[in-house]
């Protein structure tokens, strides 16, 4: 089992920044985020391998947020910068412990593990 620990989501203007942290309780392969919306289906926003050689952005984030890891910690982050109001979701860390060959870091049930969420929530 491998727990997740997430913090630092809370509200913002539209223009603001956030900083998420997802701290695991072992070091895994690959970690990412996530978020979902109200009504909506949950989507891919982030990821990053354990070397950190490898990020991975949705179109909608790219410029915007930057996914980073410092493994000493075994913790991930996820710097939001320049919010808008449709980044409001909730945000959820998802982590793959194992290495795979296979690049579908955007598919949910490429990750084993997961945190409980965390809201963000960006006024205009």
């Amino acid at each position: 089992q491998v727990q997740l620990v997430e913090s630092g989501g809370g509200s913002v203007q539209a223009g603001g920044s956030l900083r998420l942290s997802c701290t695991t309780s072992r070091a895994t392969f690959r970690s990412g985020w996530f978020r979902q919306a109200p009504g909506k289906e949950r989507e891919f926003v982030a990821a990053i391998t354990g070397s950190g050689g490898n990020r991975y952005y949705v179109d909608s984030v790219k410029g915007r947020f930057t996914i980073s890891r410092d493994n000493a910690k075994n913790t991930v982050y996820l710097q939001m910068n320049s919010l808008k109001p449709e980044d409001t979701a909730v945000y959820y860390c998802a982590t793959r412990v194992y290495y795979t060959s296979t690049s579908s870091y955007a598919v949910t049930d490429e990750y084993d593990y997961w945190g409980q969420g965390i809201q963000v929530t960006v006024s205009s």
